[in-house]
């Protein structure tokens, strides 16, 4: 196992599946060879010049479907892991996997049916996709930082709406046993999830990147750019008209932020960079707009806006993590209180303060950010002998007055210190206003007073994700290997079967003759197979004329306006090349 996965916390081990090999049927491991086949030699011209070493040096092989611990254990010789998941699997634990640089692969294999294109995660986007262009380290090192500052993005509410109806429509379209009507009904859920986007969240806006870069990225010059994403190198029909003037060209640059984009449809367009260091520097020029790095009224404002849980982080350390539902502010512009609603966690470097947990924060909090007026100092930069002196220590009551206008008054019950300085100040019989508006009452209970005179940094998710998310239940639904085979493919996957046998074994030609009778008079449509036994027989001269019969099949099929008719071409063209 690489150092990457072994490594990996608990939190994200749980989205971990096992890879059965034994699931993948004969057609699966044909369609596999298949896309391999034609695109290996059309990737040796058109793609970056990492993608042929990278497919060796990744343990992908081009006869079979990987096995992803033998990618693991390659990977690992670039500092690299992989580790196998089911289709889509949360954004943020994605994310989480590649700043660990860990390349999840979504261990299902696409149907014959979706041999062009598949709606859903599988092994050949992610394996024969994004695993090659990683032994190069420039966009190893890109791949790695994006993931980092995609986890600390923020989403919103709708993002996270819109991800679950991709994820059930790609998983339906994936299934065989899926009715019409039910994928109508969710490409109508997708459709009124995207039209209710009304604001381009961080998240919204990396994920523009991530499509423009790593998913259909071109390299090189505008005349002759090479093929780098992995949307590209897994797709064998787009990839194949991407090249062309049809689709425009445009220079890398944070534009491609602002141009969004329709998974189910071929690109308009295509960003070009003219070499994997200029994609980190665009990612650092955006990092610069992020919530997490400016803070302040600005960060906290897109974290209310986005509606899901953030984190808020005080220049004392202290992290405030849940739904922010209000900020307020003075009348000079002067950030003055925040409040969360619902479950809040309290936290100090990424991990969650004993006592201030979701359970005890189960109603929501509220804190003020400034200094005190009689010192113009914030209270996290007192010690204890400061406090002290403005009244603050355990059983005496004291009134704390804020230079904004927030006033803390109550009994000192206990102070939390950070080395010897304070995060947190707890209070009984305690009132809080802002001005003459009035924010905690007596009542409710006790009053943790937040220390810290500014809000340094905002970003995405709980700051201890593992305690924050403790009491949520692990999704035992579709978290397991899924199989293509079916009662009615059985029989065909048997003759795929046969013929795998008889290429590896070098069985007699001629013996491939019952099974091309047998495609013809029940499984005229299927020409996968019929193109492996043409590429067997080819060149078997006492088989010149069966082989001109299965040629002028295949022709049949491309004539009658076959979906897989381009596809078809480009297979018999290697085929006789070869």
């Amino acid at each position: 196992m690489s150092k990457a996965r072994d490594s990996l916390p608990q939190h994200l081990l749980a989205h971990i599946v096992e890879q059965d090999y034994s699931l993948y049927t004969p057609i699966d491991q044909a369609v596999w060879r298949f896309i391999m086949k034609i695109s290996v030699p059309f990737f040796k011209e058109h793609a970056h010049k990492a993608y042929l070493r990278g497919i060796e040096k990744t343990g992908i092989p081009l006869e079979r479907i990987p096995s992803v611990d033998e990618m693991d254990e390659k990977l690992d010789r670039f500092g690299w892991g992989a580790a196998t998941v089911k289709g889509f699997i949360p954004p943020a634990t994605f994310m989480e996997l590649l700043s660990r640089r860990v390349l999840a692969i979504a261990v299902d294999m696409r149907t014959a049916e979706h041999i062009v294109y598949t709606p859903a995660p599988d092994i050949v986007h992610e394996a024969a996709g994004h695993a090659p262009i990683i032994a190069d380290p420039d966009y190893a090192d890109y791949l790695c930082n994006y993931g980092e500052l995609a986890h600390k993005a923020i989403a919103s509410k709708q993002d996270m709406e819109l991800y679950d109806v991709i994820r059930k429509m790609s998983d339906l379209k994936e299934d065989p046993n899926s009715t019409q009507d039910e994928i109508e009904q969710v490409e109508k859920e997708f459709n009124e999830a995207a039209k209710a986007i009304v604001w381009v969240s961080e998240a919204a806006k990396l994920a523009r990147m991530n499509w423009w870069t790593s998913e259909y990225g071109l390299v090189g010059s505008l005349d002759d750019p090479k093929i780098y994403g992995a949307g590209l190198l897994s797709s064998v029909g787009e990839s194949h008209d991407c090249l062309g003037p049809t689709v425009k060209k445009i220079p890398m640059s944070i534009d491609c932020i602002h141009y969004g984009y329709d998974v189910t449809e071929p690109q308009p367009q295509l960003f070009v960079t003219s070499d994997f260091k200029v994609l980190s520097n665009v990612l650092k020029e955006f990092s610069g707009t992020m919530a997490y790095k400016t803070g302040g009224i600005q960060g906290l404002e897109k974290a209310k806006t986005a509606e899901t849980i953030t984190t808020a982080v005080y220049d004392s350390g202290l992290q405030v993590s849940g739904v922010l539902s209000d900020i307020m502010i003075t009348d000079t512009d002067e950030l003055a209180y925040i409040k969360y609603m619902g479950a809040v966690q309290l936290s100090y470097n990424d991990s969650e303060i004993s006592g201030h947990s979701i359970d005890y924060h189960a109603d929501g909090f509220g804190a003020p950010v400034g200094k005190i007026s009689e010192i113009n100092k914030s209270l996290h930069q007192l010690d204890q002998a400061d406090l002290k002196g403005l009244g603050i220590f355990e059983n005496n009551k004291v009134d704390v007055h804020f230079s904004n206008g927030v006033k803390v008054s109550g009994i000192v019950t206990n102070i939390f210190f950070n080395d010897v300085t304070p995060l947190l100040i707890s209070f009984n019989d305690c009132s809080v206003t802002l001005n003459d508006h009035l924010l905690f009452r007596p009542e409710w209970g006790v009053y943790d007073l937040a220390c810290g005179g500014k809000i340094i940094s905002v970003f995405g998710g709980p700051a201890d994700w593992p305690a924050y998310n403790k009491n949520v239940e692990p999704n035992k639904n579709n978290i397991s290997q899924s199989s293509n085979l079916t009662k009615e493919n059985r029989p065909l996957n048997e003759l795929y079967s046969m013929v795998r046998e008889m290429r590896e074994k070098n069985i007699e030609k001629k013996e491939y003759i019952p099974i091309i009778e047998k495609l013809k008079t029940s499984y005229p449509d299927d020409w996968l197979l019929l193109m492996e036994i043409y590429e067997m027989i080819l060149t078997e001269k006492t088989l010149s004329v069966s082989a001109e019969g299965v040629h002028d099949q295949l022709k049949k099929i491309i004539s009658a306006g076959s979906q897989y008719s381009d596809i078809i071409k480009r297979g018999l063209a290697v085929i006789q090349s070869q």
